[in-house]
Protein backbone atom coordinates (compact mmCIF):
# COMPACT_ATOMS: atom_id res chain seq x y z
CA UNK A 1 0.00 0.00 0.00
CA UNK A 2 1.51 3.37 -1.01
CA UNK A 3 2.39 5.56 2.32
CA UNK A 4 1.95 9.53 2.09
CA UNK A 5 5.00 9.79 3.89
CA UNK A 6 7.33 8.11 1.59
CA UNK A 7 6.17 10.55 -1.23
CA UNK A 8 6.14 13.50 0.94
CA UNK A 9 10.10 12.55 1.87
CA UNK A 10 10.73 12.04 -1.84
CA UNK A 11 8.81 15.81 -2.68
CA UNK A 12 10.85 17.60 0.39
CA UNK A 13 13.97 15.91 -1.09
CA UNK A 14 13.12 17.84 -4.46
CA UNK A 15 16.57 20.20 -4.89
CA UNK A 16 15.70 21.99 -8.39
CA UNK A 17 15.12 25.36 -7.41
CA UNK A 18 16.28 27.05 -10.56
CA UNK A 19 12.96 25.71 -12.36
CA UNK A 20 10.29 28.08 -10.33
CA UNK A 21 7.09 26.14 -11.87
CA UNK A 22 8.43 22.65 -10.43
CA UNK A 23 9.25 24.51 -7.24
CA UNK A 24 5.65 26.00 -6.87
CA UNK A 25 4.33 22.65 -7.62
CA UNK A 26 6.40 20.73 -4.93
CA UNK A 27 5.28 23.10 -2.53
CA UNK A 28 1.37 22.27 -3.99
CA UNK A 29 1.95 18.87 -3.40
CA UNK A 30 3.88 19.04 -0.06
CA UNK A 31 0.49 20.76 0.92
CA UNK A 32 -1.78 18.21 -0.74
CA UNK A 33 0.06 15.43 1.02
CA UNK A 34 -0.06 17.49 4.63
CA UNK A 35 -3.43 18.13 4.66
CA UNK A 36 -5.53 15.69 2.81
CA UNK A 37 -6.42 12.60 4.23
CA UNK A 38 -6.97 10.72 0.83
CA UNK A 39 -3.84 12.43 -1.50
CA UNK A 40 -3.90 9.52 -3.62
CA UNK A 41 -8.07 8.81 -4.37
CA UNK A 42 -9.41 10.24 -7.77
CA UNK A 43 -12.62 11.43 -6.50
CA UNK A 44 -10.64 13.91 -4.15
CA UNK A 45 -11.34 17.14 -6.47
CA UNK A 46 -10.68 20.13 -4.26
CA UNK A 47 -7.17 20.29 -4.20
CA UNK A 48 -6.70 17.27 -6.34
CA UNK A 49 -5.04 13.99 -6.13
CA UNK A 50 -1.04 12.60 -6.53
CA UNK A 51 -0.86 11.50 -9.78
CA UNK A 52 2.48 9.84 -11.27
CA UNK A 53 4.04 10.36 -15.29
CA UNK A 54 7.07 8.09 -16.73
CA UNK A 55 9.31 9.84 -18.75
CA UNK A 56 10.34 6.88 -20.71
CA UNK A 57 13.93 6.99 -22.32
CA UNK A 58 14.69 5.37 -25.70
CA UNK A 59 17.22 2.25 -24.94
CA UNK A 60 19.49 3.95 -27.90
CA UNK A 61 18.46 7.15 -29.40
CA UNK A 62 18.06 10.59 -27.88
CA UNK A 63 14.49 10.02 -27.74
CA UNK A 64 11.22 9.98 -25.16
CA UNK A 65 8.09 8.16 -25.60
CA UNK A 66 4.58 9.91 -25.97
CA UNK A 67 1.24 8.94 -25.92
CA UNK A 68 -1.41 10.96 -27.85
CA UNK A 69 -3.77 10.96 -25.29
CA UNK A 70 -7.53 10.14 -26.16
CA UNK A 71 -9.46 12.52 -23.52
CA UNK A 72 -7.07 15.64 -23.51
CA UNK A 73 -6.05 15.22 -27.40
CA UNK A 74 -2.75 16.46 -27.04
CA UNK A 75 0.83 14.75 -26.80
CA UNK A 76 1.94 14.03 -23.51
CA UNK A 77 4.35 11.39 -21.65
CA UNK A 78 2.17 8.13 -20.57
CA UNK A 79 0.64 8.34 -16.66
CA UNK A 80 -2.15 8.49 -14.75
CA UNK A 81 -3.90 8.09 -11.71
CA UNK A 82 -2.36 5.85 -8.36
CA UNK A 83 -4.21 3.11 -7.39
CA UNK A 84 -3.57 3.08 -4.03
CA UNK A 85 -4.45 -0.95 -3.56
CA UNK A 86 -2.15 -1.67 -6.26
CA UNK A 87 0.58 0.46 -6.37
CA UNK A 88 3.55 0.25 -3.80
CA UNK A 89 5.63 3.16 -4.69
CA UNK A 90 4.60 6.25 -6.88
CA UNK A 91 7.63 5.58 -9.45
CA UNK A 92 6.12 2.25 -9.94
CA UNK A 93 2.54 3.75 -10.32
CA UNK A 94 4.15 5.71 -13.30
CA UNK A 95 6.13 2.12 -14.69
CA UNK A 96 2.82 0.76 -14.66
CA UNK A 97 0.80 3.41 -16.02
CA UNK A 98 3.36 3.15 -19.00
CA UNK A 99 3.53 -0.09 -19.66
CA UNK A 100 -0.55 -0.01 -19.41
CA UNK A 101 -0.28 2.59 -21.99
CA UNK A 102 2.22 1.57 -24.77
CA UNK A 103 3.47 -2.25 -23.47
CA UNK A 104 6.81 -0.64 -23.27
CA UNK A 105 9.09 -2.98 -21.82
CA UNK A 106 11.19 -0.95 -18.91
CA UNK A 107 15.00 -1.84 -18.34
CA UNK A 108 14.98 -3.49 -14.82
CA UNK A 109 18.40 -2.53 -14.71
CA UNK A 110 17.72 1.63 -14.08
CA UNK A 111 16.21 3.00 -10.95
CA UNK A 112 13.43 5.51 -11.59
CA UNK A 113 14.59 9.20 -10.72
CA UNK A 114 12.23 12.03 -10.11
CA UNK A 115 13.07 14.24 -12.78
CA UNK A 116 10.03 16.40 -12.96
CA UNK A 117 6.64 17.82 -10.47
CA UNK A 118 3.58 19.56 -12.18
CA UNK A 119 0.37 20.40 -10.64
CA UNK A 120 -2.07 21.27 -13.67
CA UNK A 121 -5.61 21.72 -14.33
CA UNK A 122 -7.99 18.81 -15.46
CA UNK A 123 -10.98 20.28 -17.32
CA UNK A 124 -14.38 18.55 -15.94
CA UNK A 125 -16.31 16.17 -17.80
CA UNK A 126 -19.64 14.34 -16.48
CA UNK A 127 -19.28 13.95 -12.96
CA UNK A 128 -15.99 15.59 -12.75
CA UNK A 129 -15.83 19.00 -11.83
CA UNK A 130 -12.28 20.68 -13.13
CA UNK A 131 -9.22 19.56 -10.32
CA UNK A 132 -5.94 19.86 -10.37
CA UNK A 133 -3.17 16.84 -10.85
CA UNK A 134 -0.59 16.98 -8.39
CA UNK A 135 1.94 14.87 -10.76
CA UNK A 136 5.62 13.41 -10.09
CA UNK A 137 7.27 12.56 -13.23
CA UNK A 138 9.73 9.80 -12.96
CA UNK A 139 13.06 8.58 -15.39
CA UNK A 140 12.63 5.45 -16.80
CA UNK A 141 14.50 3.61 -19.80
CA UNK A 142 13.06 1.13 -22.47
CA UNK A 143 14.76 -2.51 -22.97
CA UNK A 144 13.76 -2.08 -26.67
CA UNK A 145 11.85 0.16 -29.04
CA UNK A 146 9.22 -1.84 -29.63
CA UNK A 147 5.87 -0.25 -27.79
CA UNK A 148 1.91 -0.73 -28.71
CA UNK A 149 -0.69 1.35 -28.40
CA UNK A 150 -3.61 0.94 -26.00
CA UNK A 151 -7.24 1.81 -25.91
CA UNK A 152 -6.56 4.20 -23.51
CA UNK A 153 -4.33 6.60 -26.55
CA UNK A 154 -4.76 7.35 -29.38
CA UNK A 155 -1.17 6.91 -30.39
CA UNK A 156 2.51 6.59 -28.82
CA UNK A 157 5.45 7.87 -30.39
CA UNK A 158 9.37 7.97 -29.72
CA UNK A 159 9.96 11.95 -30.01
CA UNK A 160 13.60 12.37 -30.75
CA UNK A 161 14.78 15.81 -28.46
CA UNK A 162 14.81 18.15 -31.31
CA UNK A 163 11.33 17.60 -32.28
CA UNK A 164 9.66 18.92 -29.24
CA UNK A 165 8.22 21.50 -30.74
CA UNK A 166 6.16 19.06 -33.83
CA UNK A 167 4.26 17.36 -30.44
CA UNK A 168 3.85 20.75 -28.52
CA UNK A 169 4.90 19.35 -25.59
CA UNK A 170 4.49 21.43 -22.68
CA UNK A 171 7.31 23.31 -20.79
CA UNK A 172 7.01 20.98 -17.36
CA UNK A 173 7.53 17.98 -19.81
CA UNK A 174 10.58 19.52 -21.62
CA UNK A 175 12.15 20.26 -18.53
CA UNK A 176 11.25 17.18 -17.11
CA UNK A 177 13.19 15.60 -20.10
CA UNK A 178 15.85 17.63 -19.87
CA UNK A 179 16.49 16.51 -16.68
CA UNK A 180 16.26 12.87 -17.43
CA UNK A 181 19.12 12.98 -20.11
CA UNK A 182 21.33 15.01 -17.98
Amino acid sequence: MLEPFAVQSLVTAWEDERDGEAWKSRELILHLLRETPYPFARHQFAPGHITATACVLHPAEPAVLLVHHRRLDRWLLPGGHVEADRDTTIAGSARREAVEETGVLIDSSSAPVLVGLDVHGIPGRKKEPFHLHHDLIFRFRAASSRVEGSDEVRATAWCPVDRFDDYRLPLPIRRAVDRALG
